[in-house]
């Protein structure tokens, strides 16, 4: 269950556009003639899209939450910019944008693991290959599920600003199934719900490159942040690049 209102005015102090992100996307636009192509799946409210659209890039954001596409859209009226925000699910991608035209797709902050069936997820990597122009990379950041394997219930590093205090558990039950639990708590003390045993699947690196590969992708790099430190087992996140 979702209480995504509650997070709304909060989204950009909990998943700001860091430096290491902005160093990252600045180094990989480098691949491509100007203007690069950007499609993010799963934008919230649209604050990676403003800072790629500074150079003049070409920038679609992807956003299944009414709350969250409502917020991004008002976001790019104030700031006047050409960015183009629709709500869509990943299923329904391909049937609406355009085919070989993207430089980079990105899906960030685990939003990828919210597609909770095996071969749905083989389809959006099929769909995303289907979306991107012939040279194109697909970035992912997701949690580490190899620290959930070992350790059955985990309590993330709360994110948050001097106004709210967010935090997050996973679980894993018996039978193997993994949910997550997200509250935030407002400067007043006040604590909200996010999720509550929210259903996701716990997508690890070896079933992103057998999904890749199977999908057409064949270069893979693997990072634990966006700093591009060497992926560990106790690497927080995960942060991949395929080609």
């Amino acid at each position: 269950m979702t209480f995504m209102q509650n997070a709304v005015e909060y989204y950009d102090e909990l998943y700001p556009v860091t430096a290491e992100q902005q160093e990252f996307y600045a180094a990989i636009k480098t691949h491509y003639a100007p203007p690069v192509r950007f499609l993010h799946i799963g934008c919230g409210t649209g604050a990676l899209e403003h800072f790629l659209v500074k150079d003049g890039s070409d920038v679609t954001g992807l956003e299944v939450s009414k709350e969250l596409i409502t917020a991004a859209a008002l976001h790019r009226k104030t700031q006047l910019t050409p960015i183009r925000f629709f709500q869509l699910s990943t299923l329904e991608m391909t049937r609406f944008l355009g085919k070989n035209f993207y430089n980079i797709i990105s899906c960030l902050n685990s939003r990828i693991v919210f597609i909770r069936e095996k071969e749905l997820l083989k389809k959006f990597f099929i769909d995303c290959k289907t979306l991107l122009a012939q040279d194109g990379m697909l970035v992912l950041q997701l949690y580490n599920f190899y620290r959930l394997e070992k350790n059955g219930a985990t309590h993330m590093p709360p994110r948050g600003s001097i106004r709210v205090k967010q935090d997050s558990f996973f679980v894993s039950d018996e039978r193997g199934r993994v949910s997550l639990t997200q509250t935030i708590e407002t400067g007043n003390g006040k604590i909200l719900p996010v999720m509550k045993d929210e259903e996701l699947y716990p997508l690890t690196k070896t079933e992103i490159v057998d999904f890749a590969q199977s999908a057409g992708f064949c270069e893979f790099e693997f990072y634990g942040s966006f700093s591009k430190e060497a992926f560990a087992e106790e690497s927080a996140m995960l942060v991949c690049v395929l080609k």
